[in-house]
């Protein structure tokens, strides 16, 4: 998943910055960074953690510049590990760059292994700084063609940020797997901002321009807007960001993420109706398909489950004293309501159905008479390469078993899922299909070998 924000020709990029990450921290808990430009120079603060517990007002205050790059971090490619800490920096012939990444390169390891045979030496083990080590091999004599000759090579999802000498640059692989948006700041019309989702034009006042298009690089040096195009591929959107991963107030792919849910929760009362006296969300992420599936069946709408906000990783878990611990401290029912009622749950999808099954037994210890559970997209049935830590193929349940079996397994009375008929409806997607979901079915835009996990050594720091 993760999040980039960048941000040029304004004094205040690192503030920006920090404020368009906090908007972004749906997308990635595990750590933070913010990297500014200032005259060739490049200033940052990278940790673990959460937006708000990495910076202070005086780490703030020494990233200096008028561009500014910021990253969220949710692990796929490289351990949760200090050194991998986005946005990455690194010194070369041509000066510091700064790059931040959304996605996952599904040929890192091959092009790593190639560039260690080389002499290369790498600092992380993240897929990312492949790309800044392609840049180091290349001739051009732009820095944009620098880029665009090192994502020539690479195959997978990209939507990043980068700096040097005080420009900020933006790219896109050619499927436009994952989202990436460019904007203006509304008191600032010459300070441009780029986000992987608009929420966080909303929060400091920018707005929207467009979609930064699959395939595009573009070049923002001060007031100049340059863009040149990597070969075109067919468009590939990931339609997991509309069912899960953005937020319900932002706008992607030219669509807004809470309408979609609405009709995904509709379409799936129309495919599966059940009788039932009230539609409960599993929240936050089925919140919006559960108000869609409510408002098409007529069943009411409550907030049977009261999520803690507030949970960030435990340390410490009893093993035996508190049955289901993880799903108690972040959901609670509210007392009574649920007491005699037979309750629909709508969530946006079941991985490997053991948070599934312990949320269905707290529904009925609260007193559910019965159990329905609705899946507002299909069955996700293969793992995702392409930014998304998904677990193995064996171990997702709907893999290997059928709704039945799977209502048996998290002891509902029944289990449906979204059709990818209906799901192709709900966001819209016509003949010409425009969407990745390899997750459901199978079928990965882009081909490539399984990778094999070698060996890391692990740098540990405190």
């Amino acid at each position: 998943m993760c999040g980039v924000f960048g941000i040029a020709n304004h004094p205040e990029a690192a503030n920006l910055t920090y404020l368009g990450l906090h908007a972004l921290q749906h997308r990635g808990q595990e750590s933070a960074g913010v990297v500014t430009s200032e005259g060739g120079t490049l200033h940052a603060v990278r940790k673990m953690g959460l937006v708000a517990d990495v910076f202070s007002k005086e780490q703030l205050g020494s990233l200096r510049g008028s561009v500014g790059i910021g990253h969220v971090r949710y692990s796929t490619a490289g351990g949760s590990l200090p050194k991998n800490v986005q946005p990455l920096t690194a010194e070369y012939r041509h000066g510091a760059v700064a790059l931040a990444h959304n996605g996952n390169l599904v040929n890192a390891e091959l092009l790593r292994t190639k560039l260690e045979a080389e002499g290369a030496i790498f600092s992380s083990n993240s897929d990312t700084e492949v790309i800044l080590q392609l840049m180091a091999r290349c001739n051009e004599t732009t820095l944009a063609g620098r880029l665009a000759w090192a994502l020539a090579r690479v195959k997978g999802a990209y939507s990043l940020v980068m700096t040097s000498e005080d420009r900020l640059l933006v790219a896109r692989d050619p499927h436009g797997f994952r989202p990436l948006i460019l904007g203006r700041m509304r008191t600032s019309p010459h300070a441009y901002v780029v986000a992987s989702e608009t929420c966080a034009f909303d929060l400091i006042e920018a707005e929207r321009i467009r979609d930064i298009e699959p395939g595009e690089v573009l070049t923002i040096d001060g007031d100049q807007l340059v863009s040149q195009h990597l070969p075109p591929a067919p468009p590939r959107f990931c339609v997991f960001e509309h069912v899960y991963f953005a937020r319900p107030d932002s706008r992607l792919d030219d669509q807004g993420v809470y309408d979609l849910r609405i009709r995904m929760g509709a379409r799936l009362a129309q495919e599966a109706p059940v009788e039932a006296d009230m539609v409960i969300p599993v929240p936050d992420s089925g919140v919006v398909a559960a108000l869609g599936y409510s408002r098409a069946s007529g069943i009411p709408f409550e907030l049977g489950l009261i999520r803690n906000h507030y949970v960030g990783r435990t340390f410490i878990e009893p093993k035996d004293s508190i049955r289901n611990f993880g799903v108690k401290l972040k959901l609670n029912p509210v007392p009574g309501l649920l007491e005699g009622k037979r309750v629909v749950v709508v969530d946006d999808s079941i991985v490997r159905g053991t948070t599934s099954r312990k949320i269905v037994k707290m529904i009925r210890d609260a007193g559910a008479l019965e159990v329905h559970v609705r899946i507002s997209s299909p069955p996700v049935k293969s793992p995702c390469f392409y930014g998304i830590d998904t677990p193995t193929r064996a171990e997702l349940i709907a893999n290997s078993h059928s709704p039945a079996e799977i209502a048996r397994y998290i002891t509902a009375d029944s289990a449906a899922y979204l059709s990818s008929e209906g799901l192709a409806e709900a966001v819209r997607e016509g003949a010409e299909r425009r969407f990745c979901d390899a997750c459901f079915t199978g079928d990965y835009p882009i081909p490539f070998d399984p990778p094999t996990h070698r060996r890391q050594l692990r740098l540990v720091e405190f």
